[in-house]
């Protein structure tokens, strides 16, 4: 299945764009970056040189991507979110040495206006809230919220809130797909599905 590229967006030279995927109006993509199978790139996207996007995720319009952030299987950036790459910017000083690495593990949902801060992982299927500022490590399954973000409980694979407490003990089943999560002190676990 061919790249699709609208005739607005700039694509450099050496950049690796994976079979299926989709460019739309305005984006830029560096030549440095390596974009996975089945992407979608919203209006207006920016994708830096030394970044890295895993098959089927969706970057939605006004978002740009920054040197330093991986982004793996299926991750889903809202409309205008931000990332970071260096945690204390001055446009006098020459930081680009001190990029901090930010991962965004497979499956993750960081929402509309969310603010991801550089040096921080997001677990897998975690889920950021609209507006949220992250600036610590999510856990995986997490549900992410405010400013600063905290977690006020857990999310499935499927996308839905999972009725367990933060901490403690516990299992769920989802209704939708069968999938069951335990809880064990403070890390969530699917077990089956």
């Amino acid at each position: 299945m061919a790249v699709t590229i609208h005739p607005s967006a700039i694509v450099d030279e050496g950049a690796q764009i994976g079979d299926g995927s989709r460019v739309w109006h305005f984006v830029h993509v560096c030549g440095g970056a390596r974009i996975g199978k089945g992407v979608s790139l919203g209006q207006n996207v920016f994708v830096g040189n030394k970044t890295v996007i895993g098959d089927s995720c969706k970057i939605q319009n006004n978002v740009s991507v920054y040197d330093n952030v991986t982004l793996e299987e299926g991750v889903f950036c809202g409309p205008s979110m931000v990332f970071t790459n260096v945690y204390n910017p001055r446009s006098l000083i020459e930081r680009k040495s001190e990029y901090r690495d930010t991962l965004v593990k497979r499956g993750a949902t960081l929402g509309a206006n969310s603010t991801i801060v550089c040096g921080v992982t997001i677990g897998e299927f975690g889920f950021v809230g609209a507006g949220a500022v992250v600036n610590k490590n999510v856990p995986a399954y997490a549900l992410m919220v405010g400013v600063p973000a905290r977690q006020i409980g857990w999310m499935s694979e499927y996308g839905d809130q999972i009725a367990l407490p933060l901490e403690g003990e516990g299992s769920y089943t989802c209704p939708h797909d069968g999938s069951v999560y335990t809880l064990n002190g403070k890390t969530l676990e699917k077990v089956k599905g």
